[in-house]
């Protein structure tokens, strides 16, 4: 078991390979291999394998299918999720101990491929972004198997009922997705898509909010960004996006300050609203601090009760979230600038929770479908602080 399927296999007759192949797999993956991957006829296998109730007809990958890739041979140990772009797969590689996930993608995926190849350039641990292991093919699917992380940050917040995280946490995670974003930049890539599901903690229980950057499948070049094309999530979206302006890598750093003031506040700042009020917020806020939100200001943001180390801290991420949230593209600031801030030298610890923003509760769904049913059914379970009317 374990066998390295391609030099094991090399030079066989097609008699050998099913009597190998039979005794090494079970005879469904035995014969999935010789029908997809050897292109053999059914000659040599028996009927009543071709008949089998077990036998997928549909192509469609299952737990319990073998995957075989360029690098290894791969077992779907179960399904860790799914959307639009397909499904992710938590995956062993036979023969090693190596856990994998493996997104499957109907189609090429050939763009998302060779930004991955891209991404290959600059070391993913040093810039916190994800690593492909393996790329291949499986039937009309293509395969993509990533390293294995823990739970997307969206996950994480729901979990704990959308609870406010520190500063110091949010500063551990703001740093390290801004050195991702400068890693990015290094190589005139554009995510084009971050957002609480595409930030992974690596594993909360060894390294606490040691995160990664995933996803890259709308991702793409800063000279391919063309003006007016639609991108991101509405809520994380850039203001640029919205008005149909020219668009570079700023939007990125636009989403990262949007992601950092929800885990700041437990919730959105914008809600679910529409284009328009969005960009009306975002026009209030800019204007001067004295200007509010319809429920909130940046300056509400620090509390009055923390001590002067403390309340210095909290005004130095502030601050570096009015700069990341800047309407005008050209005064955002950058990743190379956002390492210098003063908030990623201060390391006093925070521990005193943000303020509350609220004064009516209610449940918070991170879900971008505004008809979650398993919300629905919660809602009456469970609440949770989301927003308050300050004057």
């Amino acid at each position: 078991r374990g066998l390295e399927v391609r030099h094991y296999l090399r030079g066989t007759s097609t008699l050998v390979l099913w009597s190998k192949l039979r005794y090494s797999l079970c005879p469904l993956f035995a014969n999935e291999i010789l029908v997809w991957y050897f292109d053999i006829t059914t000659r040599y296998r028996p009927r009543k394998i071709i008949m089998s109730d077990n036998l997928v007809l549909d192509g469609e990958v299952r737990e319990g299918f073998i995957l075989l890739g360029k690098k290894g041979v791969y077992k779907v140990e179960k399904f860790l999720g799914e959307g639009s772009f397909g499904r992710v797969a938590k995956c062993k590689k036979l023969g090693t101990d190596k856990v994998v996930a493996i997104k499957i993608v109907s189609g090429s995926a050939q763009t998302e491929i060779n930004l991955l190849k891209e991404l290959s350039k600059i070391d993913g641990d040093k810039h916190n972004l994800v690593k492909m292991v393996d790329c291949f093919r499986y039937k009309s699917y293509t395969c993509i198997a990533m390293e294995l992380l823990d739970q997307s940050l969206y996950d994480f917040m729901r979990e704990r009922y959308n609870q406010p995280l520190t500063v110091e946490e949010i500063k551990t995670i703001a740093w390290q997705m801004i050195v991702a974003l400068k890693g990015l930049e290094s190589i005139n890539l554009v995510h084009c898509d971050i957002k609480l599901d595409n930030i992974m903690l690596v594993d909360q229980v060894s390294e606490p909010f040691r995160v990664k950057l995933i996803d890259f499948g709308v991702s793409d070049k800063i000279t391919n960004m063309r003006t007016g094309r639609l991108m991101q999530n509405m809520v994380y979206r850039a203001p640029e996006v919205h008005l149909g302006l020219p668009l570079d890598q700023r939007v990125d750093m636009w989403s990262l300050g949007y992601v950092l003031c929800v885990l700041y506040t437990g919730t959105f700042i914008h809600g679910w609203d529409s284009e328009y009020d969005i960009i009306r917020q975002s026009l209030k806020t800019e204007k001067s601090v004295s200007d509010r939100f319809d429920f909130w200001s940046f300056d509400q943001l620090i509390p009055d009760h923390l001590e002067a180390a403390k309340k210095r801290e909290v005004e130095q991420f502030v601050d570096l979230l009015k700069r990341m949230l800047m309407m005008d593209p050209s005064k955002r600031i950058s990743p190379s600038e956002a390492l210098r801030h003063p908030i990623t030298h201060l390391r006093t610890p925070i521990e005193t929770p943000p303020p509350l923003l609220l004064t009516q509760r209610s449940w918070v769904c991170f879900n971008s479908d505004t008809d979650c049913q398993v919300c629905t059914q919660k809602k009456k379970k469970k609440l949770v602080i989301v927003s308050m009317k300050l004057h």
